[in-house]
């Protein structure tokens, strides 16, 4: 869905499909796609119908094999780095009307917004197990670390820090249980799953960047894994919508209740 000019606005995707017979030519370019140098098949959000929209959007399953599909460049990122993200180009790439997901036209933007909300109580989830680890790794380098003859552990300082720590990961995981939970029983979660989402990711920054304090000088060497969290845990507040975007969700959602 993302393109160089619709990430947060993703009602402004400006990739064309015009149908031609039995089939539709795609032109466009996809920026930060997970695993898209690597996957064998894609699905791809373009627009069929200017006038109409978001509801002019189309979804398509487009394999890697079609005519004018290729990869572009890969990305550098500061962090998670266990996966790549890359440019799509469509350049006049023929995909079979048949490959239109919901089988009609003007469904993809829909589609789209209900894996987001999906993909939002997932990367919450993610989140809390991510800040859960770096608790447990603080909370035991707190006890073995010692400075003035004792460790750091007994300083109320640490206790605190640890204890914030602990309150904040037991509050997110509460939001994710219920949001998912929701979802079960087949509820619209759109505010539910933007408020985890705001909340989890906010949450696991504070949490990473108290795990690097407790850790002093350590948990900024390339050796420590909370180095490495530090990094990646700085895009869950930019990936499935940026915290302001949700924040303009959940305004909406109320708003209109």
């Amino acid at each position: 869905m993302t393109e160089p000019e619709a990430g947060s606005d993703a009602a402004n995707i400006q990739t064309q499909a015009v149908k031609e017979g039995d089939s539709y030519r795609l032109t466009g370019v996809k920026r930060y796609i997970t695993n898209g140098d690597v996957a064998d098949i894609a699905t791809v959000m373009a627009v069929t119908d200017k006038a109409k929209g978001p509801r002019g959007v189309t979804a398509f399953i487009v394999e890697k094999t079609f005519p004018g599909f290729s990869v572009g460049r890969i990305d550098r990122r500061m962090g998670f780095r266990g996966i790549n993200t890359c440019e799509l180009i469509f350049k006049d790439c023929r995909v079979p009307a048949q490959n239109i997901i919901g089988g009609e036209e003007g469904k993809g933007f829909a589609t789209a917004m209900k894996v987001l909300d999906k993909g939002r109580i997932t990367v919450s989830a993610i989140c809390v197990g991510t800040a859960q680890y770096c608790l447990d790794l603080s909370t035991a380098y707190s006890k073995q670390r010692v400075q003035f003859g004792k460790p750091i552990s007994v300083n109320q300082a640490i206790q605190w820090m640890l204890a914030d720590m602990a309150i904040s990961i037991y509050a997110g995981r509460q939001m994710v249980a219920h949001a998912a939970w929701c979802r079960d029983q087949k509820q619209k979660v759109t505010q539910q799953a933007a408020m985890a989402k705001v909340f989890c990711t906010e949450m696991v920054n504070r949490v990473a960047d108290s795990a690097v304090q407790i850790h002093g000088g350590m948990g900024y060497m390339k050796e420590s894994p909370i180095e490495r969290i530090y990094r990646d845990v700085r895009l869950t507040r930019i990936f499935e919508g940026t915290s302001e975007v949700q924040r303009m969700i959940i305004a909406r959602e109320l708003l209109k209740e």
